[in-house]
Parts: C-alpha cells; sequence; structure tokens
C-alpha cells in the first residue's frame, strides 16, 4: 500500500515539473516601452542583447531558437520566426581557428564577423534555418528549412540551400492563390506595394 502511495505521489510530481517545464507561447511582449500585443514568442526561445533587437508587432518566434542580437538584430512587422533557428549577429566561425589556444588571449580578433540582420515584413523563416552576421533578408520572403543564409535577398524571393539562394519569387507563387481569392487581394496590396 505505502509503495502504491510513493508511485503515485511521484507521478503526480513528475508531472507537475513537465508542466512547469513545456514549451508555452508568451502572448503580448513588452519591447522597449511597447506593449506589442499581437507578438508571441516561444518560452524556450533564447534572445541575447535584447537591448538591440527591433522588434514589431505581430510578429511569431517559436521554440527552440537561439537570438542573438548584440551588433543589431530588426524584425519587422508580421514575421515569423518558425523553430530551431539560430539568427547570428556575431560570429568566431574563422577566428576560432587562426588564434587556436590565443583566442582567448586577445581582443581585437581578425576574422571575427559582426552585422546587422535585417527580417523584412511578412517574411517567413523555416525551421533550422542558420541566418549570419551581415545579412537582409526582404519582405514578404519565404526561407526553406535547413538553409544558410547570408547576404542581401530581395522582397519577395524564395530563399533555399546552404549557401542560401533566390530560387523563386513569392510574388509569382501568390499571383495564382490571389486569382482564385480576390477578396485577399486588398489585404495583401495593403503592405505588398
Amino acid at each position: 500500500m505505502i509503495s502504491k502511495l510513493m508511485r503515485y505521489w511521484r507521478a503526480k510530481r513528475k508531472k507537475r515539473l513537465l508542466a512547469l517545464t513545456s514549451p508555452e507561447m508568451i502572448y503580448g511582449i513588452d519591447h522597449k516601452g511597447k506593449f506589442l500585443k499581437d507578438t508571441r514568442i516561444g518560452s524556450h526561445t533564447s534572445i541575447v542583447g535584447k537591448e538591440n533587437l527591433s522588434l514589431a508587432d505581430n510578429v511569431f518566434i517559436g521554440q527552440f531558437n537561439f537570438i542573438e542580437a548584440s551588433n543589431g538584430l530588426t524584425i519587422e512587422e508580421g514575421c515569423q520566426v518558425t523553430n530551431y533557428i539560430s539568427i547570428l549577429t556575431h560570429s568566431s566561425h574563422n577566428s576560432i581557428r587562426y588564434y587556436g589556444a590565443e583566442y582567448r588571449n586577445n581582443k581585437d580578433l581578425k576574422g571575427y564577423v559582426t552585422g546587422e540582420v535585417h527580417i523584412g515584413q511578412y517574411s517567413f523563416i523555416g525551421p533550422h534555418v542558420t541566418i549570419m552576421p551581415n545579412t537582409k533578408i526582404g519582405k514578404g520572403c519565404i526561407v526553406a528549412a535547413y538553409s544558410l543564409v547570408k547576404g542581401d535577398f530581395p522582397d519577395f524571393s524564395i530563399i533555399s540551400g546552404n549557401p542560401a539562394e533566390v530560387i523563386g519569387s513569392t510574388k509569382e507563387k501568390d499571383a495564382d492563390f490571389l486569382e482564385d481569392h480576390p477578396d485577399l487581394k486588398e489585404y495583401y496590396n495593403n503592405w505588398a506595394k
């Protein structure tokens, strides 16, 4: 009887602990003195350098992302950043090799990459994407899952690959759908001008 009771309490405790650590969406974000009522961020996303993050409203940032904004990151209105994404505004991927064991003993590291990242409005970043420093993704873009993104990408690009490149146009992709659903054209044209 006692062992049965102990198993019951252990199971109940385990369930309670799991509930405390389960991923949840946080709705409505206070950001730099402004309340972004329609922005949602996953509780299991890590954001570093928040003071250099410029975040608009109506943004979705999913779970298990690493967002590093120390050198400037802008995420415009309506963006969707799905899950398991890394957004980086600095990287030591070269300098660590150049300096080896002396890496931590030097301040002005050659090969150390820094730069802003900008994601234009109503863009979609697929799962497992890595966005490197000095990257600008235009508005209305789709970035395919598992892409390594670095550089400038024009508005309405479909971006894919490692390294990522433009493989199509969302304007062309959207045209047929909007012809079939003319009631959406006004909404689309309000931001896609």
